[in-house]
């Protein structure tokens, strides 16, 4: 007999887990079923960097919501995220300094603790820095990085605490529909039942949209992360995004720090291929993008190299909200950069499941509908595309 529940969640990543969480808060109960383990998918691979700026201001409000959670995680979610609070800046090519001052007012006008910062400030905010003298950036005090698989972990043990179900080691073959309507899913592990499905399965979205007849504009997105060795004599730095440079990075504990590219991120349409190790080339790129900006890191040592996957949308934004049959729902398409918003998207998710289309409006700029329409999401004040 076909186990029950009130909403199937497939995919244990962060925003699988906080789906759940947010569900279980209401009374919902949910199933997250996993096909292999928690995170073991695109957050488990992700960057974690929490930070609120974006050229697009519901992203911002998102970012700037799901602050909240991991500034204060203990008490709001329970265990630990990892978040560090050691600060962050975005800095842009000269001919982009307008759109950032624009889109710094759009941050403040919303509430984020955000400002613009010279040269001078740049380089005592992360010194060693090469910077020109009338280059600018944006600071953000309170932002930094979190654990994604701490983060996602606690999250979801939040939820069973609270009455959720999580099945891992359950692949699911297909979504089961009867009279238009979702009835469940089909898995390796059996059949569940419930009245919603949400497709919260990353890399893996399209396959499982496929099975209710839908064609995502979805494609598998490869993206390369490095850690390396910082010389004992530079210490632990800010987190920044160098859009001149094409390059972000962060620090990882005392002694490490992150680095990945910008650009240079193909498109593989295979969700399963390996990610063990970093591209060839990778390493010598980004190293070369890092010493540029700070050349003491010539004498800094790889420690190691990944690579990691997630689904990607034509405007590198997510796909939410229903479509396809009734009580299914999509919840991917995060390009790479859904982790730092997840709290805030699974909060206005599980409102918008359990108390109807009116309950918010926080997703709609997210819906599946727009790809037809040609209403691809763009800032106000647009940065140049150099995701991939």
């Amino acid at each position: 007999m076909a186990e029950t529940a009130d909403v199937i969640i497939i995919g244990a990543g962060i925003h699988g887990a906080s789906l759940a969480f947010h569900l279980a808060e209401r009374g919902v109960r949910a199933v997250v079923l996993e096909k292999a383990t928690v995170a073991s998918g695109a957050t488990g691979r992700s960057s974690g960097m929490v930070r609120m700026h974006y050229d697009v201001e519901a992203d911002a409000r998102l970012a700037w919501r799901s602050h909240a959670y991991f500034a204060d995680w203990e008490h709001r979610v329970g265990g630990e995220s990892g978040f560090t609070n050691v600060g962050f800046l975005q800095m842009v090519p000269p001919e982009e300094a307008d759109a950032l001052r624009h889109n710094v007012a759009m941050q403040q006008r919303i509430g984020i603790e955000t400002g613009l910062v010279d040269a001078d400030e740049v380089r005592r905010l992360l010194p060693g820095i090469q910077i020109e003298d009338d280059q600018v950036a944006a600071f953000e005090p309170l932002s930094g990085y979190a654990d994604p698989t701490q983060s996602t972990g606690s999250m979801m043990a939040g939820a069973v605490a609270r009455g959720a179900r999580l099945v891992q080691g359950c692949s699911v073959s297909r979504v089961r529909v009867a009279g238009g309507r979702v009835v469940g899913v089909s898995t390796s592990r059996g059949d569940f039942d419930a009245p919603v499905v949400v497709d919260s399965a990353g890399a893996w979205a399209g396959r499982i949209a496929a099975t209710v007849g839908l064609t995502l504009p979805l494609d598998v997105w490869r993206h390369d992360v490095a850690y390396v060795q910082r010389p004992p004599d530079i210490p632990r730095h800010i987190a920044f995004i160098d859009f001149l440079n094409a390059f972000y990075s962060r620090p990882e504990g005392e002694h490490l720090t992150l680095v990945a590219l910008e650009d240079g991120n193909p498109l593989t349409g295979d969700p399963d291929a390996p990610v063990d190790s970093a591209a060839r080339g990778f390493i010598d790129k980004a190293a070369e993008r890092v010493v540029q900006r700070l050349p003491a890191f010539a004498r800094a040592g790889l420690h190691s190299a990944h690579s990691g996957q997630d689904g990607i949308t034509p405007d590198q934004h997510p796909i939410i909200g229903p479509a396809g049959p009734d009580g299914f729902w999509l919840n991917c398409g995060h390009s790479g950069t859904g982790f730092k918003t997840a709290p805030a998207i699974g909060s206005s998710l599980a409102q918008l499941i359990v108390d109807g289309p009116g309950a918010n409006d926080d997703l709609s700029i997210y819906r599946l509908e727009r790809f037809a329409a040609g209403e691809l999401i763009v800032g106000e004040h647009p940065y140049a595309p150099i995701w991939h």
